[in-house]
């Protein structure tokens, strides 16, 4: 592996994540150029963990998908396993070999076509973690220089993701206060009430309804009332 041309390509990826204006972007970017960069990487996706339910994104192929929905089934595997756990680094060169620790998920995970697997946590924040896992059809794809080549991409894409997140929630934030001020006024306007009133409103009625203060507030936008 030539790692002056793994260096520029990095680089390059890094300012494309940069460029990225969602957090689905960004997660595409970074599975794509798992494939793209990473030494025996056929096919990559990102595994999410939140509260106890795993879902995908940016699968770059059907078998990422399968994986992840056979692991969610079992309850076990590599990537579930990583993802639930935390830990940072997991390789696996023959998936053959694979049947003391997820003896139910590596024999259909061979009938799926995965010789080998290797993955990586991007974050961990209280129950809520996230994983990029690489996968091949063939065993010993990955190398240590797959390993390497690896860290170094979820690191630079572990940061990128995190403030594409941060975006992402800040942006929902300045939408969901405007929503919030847009439903307390007409509340206001229709029931002659003061701001603390209106907002009491709105807040009674989310934890009344059990649904979220921002989705009372659209409701009540879309509607023209809370009724």
């Amino acid at each position: 592996m030539d790692w002056r041309d793994f260096a520029v390509e990095l680089a390059s990826m890094a300012r494309t994540l940069r460029d990225q204006d969602s957090v689905d972007g960004t997660l595409g970017e970074i599975s794509a150029a798992a494939v793209r960069l990473v030494p025996g990487c056929e096919a990559a996706g990102i595994l999410r963990l939140a509260g106890g339910r795993a879902r995908s994104y940016a699968a770059t192929s059907p078998l990422v998908l399968d994986s992840d929905h056979l692991q969610e089934r079992l309850g076990e595997g590599p990537c579930f396993d990583a993802a639930r756990t935390g830990h940072p680094v997991f390789r696996i060169h023959d998936m053959t070999t694979e049947t003391t620790r997820w003896r139910h998920y590596a024999p259909e995970a061979r009938s799926l076509g995965i010789g080998s697997m290797m993955g990586f946590l991007l974050y961990t924040h209280e129950q809520d973690l996230g994983a990029l896992n690489l996968y091949s059809s063939l065993a010993g794809a990955f190398t240590e220089d797959s390993e390497t080549a690896g860290w170094l991409l979820a690191s630079h894409a572990a940061v990128a993701f995190a403030e594409a997140r941060q975006q992402a929630q800040l942006e929902q934030a300045v939408e969901t206060r405007g929503l919030i001020g847009e439903a307390m006024g007409l509340l206001m306007s229709a029931h002659s009430l003061s701001e603390d009133q209106a907002f009491d409103v709105l807040r009674r009625y989310s934890q009344e309804k059990n649904i979220k203060l921002r989705d009372v507030a659209r409701l009540t936008v879309e509607r023209g009332s809370l009724a």
